[in-house]
């Protein structure tokens, strides 16, 4: 390694995956004088967390710390977004957003209890977890200071050094660092118990079909089982609190890490979760990604189709408004410690009061199949409902609805008429003038 012209001091606390940037980033600081601490968040990913000891201290790392965030991660942050049927532009289930505050809230305890004087990331300056971490770190301890490597105030050095994921992958080399990535394979990739993204390398081409050796979690709709798979969720104020499985002899499992860890397996299994997709990221500038997302994926289906039995229409109308649309924006933005979410999360578990009810579901090929629900305090009243019976409701009740309901209808179609016949514009099907 070269030795820098200014070497710098202090204790860096780094938030490292085991992967390309975080293990040059890594050596980079160290390069630089830093005392730098490796720190890995156990968030459900597939790791060998003692190979990635092995190889961060082996990088240089003085110190290696890693954190079981998993409860925290399901019961924090997954639940009251699966509460709020969270989804970022009407198909991104928000997997790498959420799992950030729960890393860097254990990152700043790790932090301050160790005497770190800084923290740093592998996040590039083009991407949104950058914007995460950081507003994480100061939301959490106002006078941290954070080294982003790719961003450094008047030290272009390492931005112009490591330009693209070429010259990471040469470093590595150059340093005998083991990076998965190659320049066959160089995309990206993040996993925790919620999901798995890809992006950068050959998927930066959006007209590009991703090789099918990339996918990890999920099995391809070609190859999964021809038989379908059914089972029950139980849900309680909104919350899974029972996964069913009729072809296992009706296991139930109630443990809620447990319950996500299954649904996950049964997902992966029958090819459930998969997406690709060119999404708006906070900073402005267009992604493609793609993403894996099986376990959330049924818990989702699920839960929206218990609340059309269960939940209010206008406290639905209300939540799917704003709860839901402003929930994930703060997540997918990165705004999580903040008085908006506070303000938000607030008024979730009102809104899932009575969302109590089994859903039973059948998986297949890729699909979530809902084939009945029930609930001992639905508000569906299958009398009152009933095309055979009354049940209670008078037909003759609806007149003066329609007719109050047709006051203004009645006063704009005459004033519709009044300006078709002052004019001979055509109109299309909707009545509007082309």
């Amino acid at each position: 390694m070269s030795t820098p012209s200014t070497k710098k001091t202090g204790r860096v606390l780094l938030a490292y995956s085991g992967g390309l940037d975080t293990s040059c980033i890594l050596a980079w600081l160290i390069e630089e004088g830093y005392e730098v601490y490796a720190f890995m968040a156990d968030v459900g990913q597939e790791e060998d967390y003692a190979a990635a000891e092995k190889k961060a201290l082996a990088v240089g790392a003085k110190k290696f710390f890693l954190e079981d965030l998993k409860r925290e991660f399901v019961t924090e942050l997954i639940y009251p977004a699966i509460q709020a049927n969270c989804i970022y532009e009407n198909v991104y289930l928000l997997g790498t957003s959420l799992a950030r505050p729960v890393i860097a809230r254990g990152m700043i305890a790790v932090a301050e209890r160790e005497g770190c004087d800084y923290v740093s990331h592998g996040c590039t300056g083009k991407g949104n977890d950058q914007v995460r971490f950081e507003l994480a770190f100061y939301g959490l301890k106002p006078d941290i200071k954070v080294i982003a490597p790719w961003r450094q105030p008047g030290h272009p050095e390492f931005y112009h050094r490591f330009a693209g994921r070429q010259a990471l992958l040469d470093y590595a080399t150059q340093n005998n660092i083991p990076v998965q990535q190659t320049a066959a394979k160089p995309w990206s990739t993040d996993e925790n118990l919620f999901h798995i993204s890809y992006e950068a390398g050959i998927l930066e081409d959006p007209d590009v079909t991703p090789p099918t050796d990339m996918w990890k979690l999920t099995t391809s709709i070609e190859s999964a089982p021809t038989t379908p798979e059914k089972i029950h969720i139980e849900f309680k104020a909104g919350l899974p609190v029972k996964v069913t499985l009729l072809a296992e002899q009706n296991q139930e499992i109630t443990d809620a890490v447990e319950i996500f860890n299954k649904l996950n397996a049964l997902g992966r299994k029958h090819g459930i979760g998969r997406i690709d997709i060119v999404e708006n990221r906070f900073i402005g500038v267009k992604s493609r990604g793609c993403y894996e997302t099986p376990g959330a994926t049924i818990l989702r289906a699920a839960h929206m189709d218990i609340e059309g039995l269960t939940l209010d229409r206008n406290v639905r109308s209300l939540r799917d408004q704003f709860v839901t649309v402003e929930f994930s924006r703060i997540l997918y933005n990165g705004h999580f410690f903040t008085p908006e979410r506070e303000f938000i999360t607030s008024a979730i578990p009102a809104s899932q009061r009575t969302v109590n009810g089994l859903v039973r579901l059948k998986l297949y090929k890729g699909n979530v199949v809902v084939e009945g629900r029930s609930s001992a305090e639905g508000l569906y009243d299958e009398h009152e409902s009933s095309m055979d019976e009354m049940g209670g409701f008078e037909p003759t009740d609806t007149t003066g609805f329609i007719q109050i309901e047709s006051i203004r209808i009645k006063k704009w179609a005459q004033a519709n008429i009044r300006q078709g016949q002052a004019g001979t514009e055509p109109k299309d099907v909707y009545g509007s003038r082309v």
